[in-house]
């Protein structure tokens, strides 16, 4: 009898330093664009506060073509996307074609991008100790159908990891899941998207518990599929009365019942993850969906350029135009690209796309400050981060200002390196990975 309740007892301990591991595991590392709990928050991040060309840079790896996904990281692998210009010419027809799809706005403000060449589409592991190469896939060789405004990228969309799989998400040009050691298991095609105003594709995918979430929202029928993450097969899938929208969904956990958050133009909407029913919705946020929800375990925040709301998940339910769920609203100085940043009951976000931060209280919206510009910083696409008590914000030419976190603007430093960003930075451990146009930098002591 006593040799039973001695196994039991160890079994139970063995399950419950298993369930802990893997919680540990979550917490130390950043397997997606915007961390362990998709808020920005690096739970047990140590990085530097001032670094430079020739401070505090562990590594410097370049990076060929261009893509603008965050480094997602797990142990000692660093994963990330790009779009290789090939020398390989695509015929007449097909350019002329591509042409003819770039959008007529762009082209006047000059800000279109295509090009007569094919491109290669890669994956690489990177070695987060000292920068090497551990593996690279080359996942597809095309030409693109649609050309993009010159501020994006044929790769825009981050990985995403489990530590079992990382699945490297391209939009039009393919799902891929890719065990760690980088052989394929199995790869899907959705079809092609119509970008509105051929702006380029945004969104990454979410996972969650072995399910992968798309949202595929563009001008033609938009859908979100939930899929098996092992084998790339169909849960379900919903149609969507939406046009283009570029945020990445995120999946809430309310009273073991989990939802994707979804932010739109017409409805944004909380689906049930099991059965893809729509559990409540909400009057959209207009155009340019762009920036990441964020959610707290019981609240969660959408925005866009042109406003913020807060709902009480614990309490949304079906319409919730006239509903106490909706706690509070803004409908000025919120951002149009990055994603706000949620950390002890604050909200952090940006001003457009400018470098002027406001901080409100994320119970009830209350102003600690607003649109306060942070000194020598242009404009910023990255989403801002959190470790250790600050925050960090880097422009697109390459300035990084570092917060002190709380109610009143505390800029502790100013950092400057020789790139552009557009990427959002990753904090694991005591490093802190900031892509580049040109390189992928780990910035540590």
């Amino acid at each position: 009898m006593k040799l039973k309740t001695a196994f039991h007892v160890a079994l139970f301990s063995l399950t419950l330093l298993g369930l802990q591991l893997t919680a540990q595991n979550s917490i130390d590392n950043w397997p997606n664009w915007r961390g362990p709990n998709v808020d920005g928050v690096s739970p047990n991040g140590v990085p530097p506060i001032e670094w430079s060309e020739t401070k505090n840079i562990k590594w410097k790896t370049p990076i060929p073509g261009k893509g603008i996904g965050t480094p997602v990281v797990w142990g000692n692998q660093i994963f990330i996307t790009t779009a290789i210009e090939l020398d390989k010419k695509a015929t007449d027809e097909a350019i002329k074609k591509l042409k003819k799809t770039s959008s007529t706005m762009l082209k006047i403000v000059g800000m279109s991008e295509i090009t007569e060449n094919f491109l290669q589409f890669v994956v690489y592991s990177i070695n987060r100790s000292t920068g090497e190469i551990n593996w690279k896939k080359i996942m597809r060789e095309q030409y693109p159908h649609e050309g993009i405004n010159n501020n994006g990228s044929w790769a825009s969309a981050s990985c995403v990891t489990d530590g079992e799989h990382v699945i490297a998400f391209l939009g039009s040009y393919g799902i891929y899941c890719f065990d760690m050691d980088g052989t394929l298991i199995w790869e899907k095609d959705l079809g092609d998207m119509q970008i509105r105003n051929t702006f380029g594709e945004g969104a990454s995918p979410a996972l969650y518990k072995g399910k992968l979430i798309i949202v595929w929202d563009h001008e033609g029928q938009s859908k979100i599929y939930v899929l098996n993450k092992k084998t790339g097969e169909e849960i379900w899938q919903k149609n969507r009365d939406e046009k283009t929208t570029w945020a990445t969904p995120v999946v809430a956990e309310i009273e073991g019942k989990a939802q994707i958050i979804v932010p739109s133009n017409n409805k944004s909407i909380g689906y049930d993850l099991e059965t893809g029913n729509v559990i409540w919705e909400i009057n959209g946020l207009k155009e340019d969906i762009i920036p990441c929800p964020v959610f707290d375990g019981e609240r969660t925040f959408l925005m866009t350029e042109l406003g913020i709301q807060a709902i009480n998940l614990k309490i949304a339910k079906d319409n919730l135009e006239h509903s106490n769920a909706v706690i509070w609203t803004k409908d000025k100085n919120s951002s149009y690209v990055p994603s706000p940043l949620l950390k002890d009951e604050k909200l952090y976000y940006l001003k457009g796309s400018r470098a002027q931060l406001s901080c409100v209280d994320a119970k009830n919206g209350e102003i600690y400050y607003e649109a306060l510009k942070l000194e020598e910083m242009t404009s910023v696409y990255a989403s801002p981060v959190w470790a250790n008590g600050y925050i960090y914000i880097i422009d697109r030419k390459g300035s990084c200002s570092v917060i002190k976190d709380g109610p009143e603007l505390k800029v502790i430093a100013l950092n400057k390196l020789d790139d552009n960003f557009d990427a959002s930075p990753a904090i694991v451990g005591n490093e802190l990975l900031l892509r580049g146009y040109k390189s992928l930098y780990c910035i540590s002591k």
